[in-house]
């Protein structure tokens, strides 16, 4: 069993049950979990210290290094026994699927500096981070994730138990899954 089963198996009816169901979901959300928190610290740093006057750019930057993290994480770990591709052909719609997602989290962030102007001196230095905070790491993270959901299931990764047999029945009942 491995330590993510482990963990689940310890969760509360009717939790349980639902986490089991949607596994791949759970660990998609893990990774992107992780994914978020190095997007928005390598986003804010860079921002900050390297390219105070160009937060897109940063944006980018800080996306594409979490993109590779999530490559490696989502390959194998979330849809570990998923394929259905030569592994060069997935990598390359793993990241066609991810510069799009690139430019739908980096959409809402364009349009509130340059459409809205939420920047200064047009508002506080406050507010300004407040928006690019909302507009980048939420806003643009909700968009590009329901995307990218999409994209991994259905073309990047889209046979199940392509590289793997699937689950024994003794581990479904041994975790209260039948």
């Amino acid at each position: 069993m491995s330590l993510g089963e482990t963990v689940i198996s310890r969760f509360p009816e009717p939790i349980r049950s639902i986490a089991l169901k949607h596994r791949e979901l759970v660990k998609f959300a893990l990774v992107g979990g992780t994914c978020f928190i190095i997007d928005t610290a390598l986003f804010f740093g860079i921002k900050t210290v390297v390219l105070p006057n160009n937060p897109v750019t940063a944006k980018i930057i800080a996306t594409l290094v979490a993109t590779i993290v999530s490559y490696i994480l989502n390959r194998e770990w979330s849809f570990r026994t998923r394929g259905g591709r030569e592994r060069h052909h997935e990598a390359l719609l793993f990241f066609l699927v991810n510069g799009i997602g690139i430019v739908l989290n980096s959409a809402p962030l364009w349009v509130s500096r340059y459409l809205f102007h939420l920047q200064e001196p047009h508002v506080s230095r406050l507010t300004e981070e407040v928006a690019d905070f909302l507009s980048a790491q939420i806003v643009g993270t909700l968009i590009a994730m329901a995307f990218r959901w999409y994209g991994y299931k259905h073309w990047v990764f889209p046979e199940e138990n392509a590289r793997g047999a699937s689950r024994s029945l003794e581990e479904e009942k041994e975790l209260g899954h039948s």
